[in-house]
Parts: C-alpha cells; sequence; structure tokens
C-alpha cells in the first residue's frame, strides 16, 4: 500500500482545525498517514491546538507535524508541507473541511494505480447560519462544475506519478483549480464518502469570494494558456436556468443577484473562500 501524506494549510484558523483533524482521527482504515499542518502567520491559537493532537494522532500509529512560519500565503504553505511529506499518495485538505470516515481508505484506493490520477471526495456544504447563503448554496451544488465533475474545493488528492504534473505551487490565487487541470477529466475521479466544506456568510463574503475565484480563473488564463481547455464541464444554458428557477425561485434569484454583484464592480475587493 502507498504510503499517506496529508497535507493542511492553515491561516487563523482555531475555530476549524479542531474538527479537521477530529474527522482525521475518526478515519475508519487500517492505513498509516502522516498529518502535516503547515501554520502560515498565525496570530491566533491555530499552532497550539493543532499541537495538542499530536499524542492522539501517535495513539492512532499517525505521525502529526505542525509547522510554524511567519511567512504568510497559502502556495508556501503548501510548498513547504510538501517539502516536509513523505508520503507517495499526497492529500491536500483545507483546514476547514471534515472528512467522513470512509473517505481516507476511499481515496488511497482510488489513487493505489500507476496512472497520473487526480481525486477528491463528494462535497457537502457545511449548514450555513444566514438564509442568503442557504438559498446560494442550494444552486451552487446543483451547477454542473459541482454535479457532473469532480470539483476538489477544499479537498483534493493525487498519486505520485500525478504530483509529478507540477513542480512547487506558484504564487497564485487559485491552487485548487491549477492543480486540477493539471489532468484531464478522464484522470479526475470521484469517490463517493463525503467531505463538509463551509460556503463564506452573507452578501457581501459571497460576493468578494466569487470575486476571488473569477480573479483566480482569468490569472491561470492568462499565465498558462490553453490549461481551460481542459476543465471538461458543460456550460450554463438558459434553459438550465430556467428548470433550476422552477425548483428553487429564491435560490436561483439569490444567486443570480450575486452573480451581478460580481460583474458590477471588478478589482481586488475579494477575500479567500471564507
Amino acid at each position: 500500500m502507498s504510503a499517506i501524506s496529508i497535507l493542511i494549510p492553515a491561516n487563523n484558523e482555531e475555530g476549524y482545525i479542531g474538527p479537521c483533524l477530529d474527522g482525521l482521527l475518526a478515519q475508519v482504515t487500517t492505513r498509516t498517514a502522516e498529518v502535516i499542518v503547515s501554520a502560515n502567520a498565525c496570530t491566533d491559537a491555530t499552532v497550539e491546538i493543532a499541537r495538542s493532537y499530536g499524542t492522539r494522532f501517535a495513539g492512532k500509529g499517525w505521525r502529526l507535524e505542525v509547522l510554524d512560519s511567519e511567512i504568510g500565503g497559502k502556495p508556501a504553505a503548501l510548498n513547504r508541507a510538501d517539502a516536509a511529506a513523505t508520503g507517495d499518495i499526497r492529500i491536500y485538505l483545507d483546514a476547514d473541511v471534515v472528512m467522513s470516515p470512509p473517505l481516507l481508505d476511499e481515496l488511497a484506493q482510488t489513487l493505489d494505480r500507476p496512472e497520473p490520477t487526480y481525486a477528491s471526495g463528494t462535497l457537502v456544504v457545511s449548514p450555513a447560519e444566514s438564509w442568503i447563503t442557504r438559498a446560494y448554496g442550494r444552486i451552487w451544488v446543483r451547477l454542473p462544475f459541482m454535479t457532473e465533475g469532480v470539483p476538489g474545493a477544499g479537498l483534493f488528492a493525487v498519486n505520485a506519478s500525478g504530483r509529478a504534473r507540477w513542480e512547487e505551487f506558484p504564487e497564485i490565487i487559485s491552487d485548487d483549480t491549477f492543480v486540477r487541470l493539471q489532468f484531464k477529466p478522464d484522470e479526475r475521479l470521484l469517490a463517493p464518502a463525503p467531505y463538509s466544506w463551509p460556503l463564506v456568510e452573507g452578501f457581501s463574503s459571497l460576493v468578494r469570494v466569487r470575486r476571488r475565484q473569477d480573479a483566480g480563473v482569468a490569472e491561470l488564463d492568462r499565465l498558462y494558456p490553453g490549461i481551460l481547455d481542459r476543465e471538461g464541464k458543460a456550460p450554463l444554458t438558459p434553459g438550465y436556468l430556467t428548470r433550476l428557477g422552477l425548483t428553487d425561485p429564491i435560490g436561483l434569484a439569490v444567486y443570480i443577484t450575486v452573480s451581478l454583484a460580481v460583474r458590477a464592480k471588478r478589482g481586488n475587493d475579494w477575500s479567500r473562500g471564507r
């Protein structure tokens, strides 16, 4: 069986890192893994909370390493974690993601092959506090990108030959899209087991995150001409939107309003995914 490394970049995640690590401790598997939390420019208790899990992971037979750097930025944090990792299978996990107990085993089984392969689990949006985020999320999870592909938002994994597709993570906005598009659609595989991932709360936050996502895609198109050709997702047609609206008019209204607000103001008024 291939060795597994789980890499978690973390910037001020004291409210999330505990449940994330609890989810890893709850994995039902006979495999062992190393977990590397790559804290970057944290000013809260993220590092202390992560390090407090060392004994529990040791009891599971897993190694936990917590890197603490004053240098900010997710790509740099990912590169530091990669440099410390030893596994052939690499699972890149956002600190606000909680994996369901079967997922690690399913990802490992999917990636135990010589061909370059990308994998993720089945994304489930965490329950939102605000009604507007709940409405937006109901439509977002039904878009073709979510229902027909392997989006990998918050969690993606590759085998050794897949990791060889790129060198270090570049200093770009959208690391997850960059990695996903190193692979053709038929090289991206979905594990049935779910993981939970939160959307941001509230209208203004949704708009800022969507602007960030759009800026990230535009940056990839500019820096890596042709990379978007590997997306392989079906277009979002007016007919498809109409069908969504017939079943959830409030959700569609919120989704369209956020989309229009994103287009109304371009620039750097955006934030990370949460």
